[in-house]
């Protein structure tokens, strides 16, 4: 079996989240590791913030 290197595999990962946090500020938006934490932590907002919009619609 001949040798794979992963590089284009995991370049191609990391560019694409590198599009998801285009808009972050500072490291947020350069850095793998930092890009994860803030991908996971802007899903679990905007889940939290759609239940919360539901509620204040419904209070109105």
């Amino acid at each position: 079996m001949t040798r794979i290197r992963r590089g284009f595999i995991a370049h191609k990962r990391r560019t694409k989240m590198c599009f998801f946090a285009s808009g972050f500020r500072g490291t947020h938006s350069n850095l793998t590791r930092t890009i994860i934490h803030q991908k996971m932590r802007a899903f679990v907002s905007a889940h939290r913030d759609r239940d919360r919009q539901k509620r204040n619609l419904r209070r109105l």
